[in-house]
């Protein structure tokens, strides 16, 4: 199948479809420009998407530590890296296949328009060689007609009796003549058709074949051309295919880590105020005046003094209890207000110590006003001002070990910008003993507003570091001390004895313990300062190494793998817990190191 032999005298077709040919190809790569265009405009899409949920923020305390807003996060950074992809796609559509196709349309234009050219050409030499050899036809004819006019003259004349001799001798010259003529333009007729049979044979087996083939050539190398470009669009997909599979399986994977569980406990340690809620009111027995009668005074003054007893006895366990820590306690502050206790006696003769609902009132006014001293609101106190509240400048808001990190970071980024001031001005000192000893290359005086600004930061830097270690050398000296310990008194402030509450006060029965408000004097405070050194912190349960932990840090305690300590402070937030070992030697280890199990009955051991 060939063009040139199937298509012989098919110019104009041939010419028609070469030049649709080169339109389709050109609308090919419009379509593919039009793609791109929506390639680049989805990928800029889906970045400015991702830009405008990113969080803002300015630095690391700010970030977010639910597991939610971390799965959300990774989403939206696996889909900024679905967005570069998009790009990749745009990009290799622009260079492997716009590319291409606009610089091979512009070189099928040039190869077109030459073979068009060769073929008008070739019809033209044979139109030409056609009208040469019509020419010399029609001269022969012409010719031919004359000769035979010639011919009838002589014939008529010679048989005419009243023709002159010179008459037919005339005639006959002439028709000789026009013999001779005619038989020239024979020859020349002849040569002609010879001539323009052969250019005529070699123009449609030779020359018009030749061209046609070429353009056959043409046309097929173009859809060859398309067929490789239309590869090409989709490969520029399919090779990114394995990079959007794994953004999209991170995306899938950061939705498989959010943790619901994770998320409570991260808004209860934020937000717990330690508190016990409040317990049930006394009840206040206005009656005891009707039943009151003539006799009970001495009644009342005997139950009296078995009241005062039974407190010396309560006092007296107190006592034993206190001895047992190495000190002896502190006398008694007396109640809120003077109307705090009362006694109270019931139809039957018995007395009961009731707390009135003034100081109720007053304590829990105190709660709401005052300026707590229990660890617990403390802690609330810090996670809702590190969820609401601007980051203060010495990290008071954060735990302590957290805020020990963020200071000594502070401090080696201070320490690094002082480096910095240092070195310039070092550089600026030799620039200006340079300019001294040589005044053609610059003037001294105008580098002491530099130096002047150089000692000002260094100045300034000095003294934040001096700020921030004071800060340091304050929360390093409170981690050597063990946290504080709640302690509750009860109703009548006498200090009980027996296994320790969970506000931190003992009793001998866990149905004598009284979960009251905390109370807020200088009683509690002195009664902490003078505990809160004797005694280690009780174990709340036990952990086991997974991990092995050198514990070079200050603070750290080294542990081996599958070595099993004494949990004494639960992970705050900042993923370290603080254990113990057996030997009494403490500590903080890596949360994550360790498996941890509570146990309630292990508090106070």
């Amino acid at each position: 199948m060939s063009w040139g032999t199937e298509l012989w005298d098919q110019f104009d077709s041939l010419d028609k479809h070469t030049q649709w040919g080169i339109d389709f190809l050109e609308r090919y790569a419009k379509f593919v420009k039009e793609r791109i265009e929506i390639e680049q405009n989805y990928a800029k899409q889906l970045r400015n998407l991702v830009k405008k949920y990113c969080p803002k923020r300015s630095s690391k305390d700010e970030e977010p530590r639910f597991t939610s807003c971390i799965a959300f996060f990774n989403i939206l950074n696996e889909l900024n890296d679905y967005a570069g992809q998009r790009e990749v796609v745009a990009e290799e559509m622009a260079h492997r296949v716009y590319g291409e196709l606009m610089r091979y349309a512009h070189d099928l234009k040039t190869e077109r328009k030459m073979h068009l050219q060769e073929g008008r050409k070739a019809q033209q030499y044979l139109d030409m060689c056609w009208k040469q050899m019509d020419n010399s036809k029609k001269k022969f004819e012409r010719e031919c007609r004359e000769a035979e006019k010639a011919q009838q003259s002589y014939e008529r004349l010679d048989n005419d009796t009243n023709a002159t001799k010179a008459d037919v001798e005339k005639a006959k010259q002439q028709l000789n003549l026009r013999t001779h003529m005619a038989d020239e333009n024979k020859n020349e007729y002849a040569a002609q058709l010879q001539n323009f049979n052969g250019e005529q044979h070699k123009h449609f087996y030779v020359v018009i074949p030749q061209i046609y083939k070429q353009l056959q050539e043409m046309d097929e190398r173009r859809t060859i051309k398309l067929s490789e470009c239309y590869r090409g669009f989709a490969d520029s997909e399919r090779k990114v295919i394995p990079i959007i599979s794994k953004c999209l399986e991170g995306m899938i994977l950061a939705a498989k880590s959010v943790d619901e569980r994770r998320d409570s406990q991260m808004v209860v340690d934020s937000f717990k105020s330690g508190f016990e809620p409040p317990g049930d009111f006394p009840f206040e027995d206005y009656s005891q005046h009707i039943y009151r009668t003539i006799s009970d005074g001495t009644i009342s003054a005997a139950k009296q003094e078995s009241g005062k007893m039974d407190s010396k006895s309560t006092v007296g366990k107190a006592k034993g209890k206190l001895w047992l820590f190495g000190k002896k306690p502190k006398p008694q502050s007396p109640p809120l207000t003077p109307t705090s206790l009362f006694t109270s006696s019931t139809p039957n003769g018995s007395q009961f110590l009731t707390l009135s609902i003034e100081p109720v009132h007053y304590c829990m006014n105190e709660i709401k006003t005052g300026k707590p001293r229990i660890p617990s609101f403390r802690s609330l106190k810090r996670g809702w001002s590190m969820k609401m509240g601007p980051a203060l400048e010495d990290f008071s808001h954060l735990p302590p070990e957290q805020r020990r990190k963020k200071l000594q970071q502070r401090i080696d980024e201070l320490n690094r910008g002082l480096q910095k001031e240092a070195d310039q001005k070092e550089a600026l000192n030799k620039m200006k003993d340079v300019y001294e000893k040589n005044p053609q290359m610059g003037d001294p005086g105008s580098l002491q507003p530099k130096l002047a600004e150089t000692m000002n930061n260094i100045d300034r830097l000095r003294m934040e570091i001096h700020k921030n270690e004071a800060w340091l050398s304050e929360v390093e000296g409170k981690t050597g001390i063990r946290g504080d310990r709640r302690h509750s008194s009860d109703i009548n402030h006498l200090v009980t004895q027996g296994r320790e509450s969970p506000e931190g006060s003992y009793t001998d029965d866990a149905n004598q313990e009284v979960r009251g408000p905390p109370q807020q004097h200088g009683h509690h405070s002195e009664f902490d300062d003078e505990f809160e050194d004797d005694d280690p912190l009780p174990a709340i349960g036990h952990c086991k190494a997974i991990y092995p932990f050198d514990g070079h840090n200050e603070g750290t305690l080294a542990m081996k793998e599958g070595e099993v300590l004494y949990i004494i402070e639960e992970d705050k937030g900042d993923g370290w817990t603080r254990a113990r070992r057996q030997n009494g030697e403490e500590g903080y280890v890596p949360t994550t190191y360790i498996d941890v199990t509570l146990e309630k009955s292990s508090k106070g051991s």
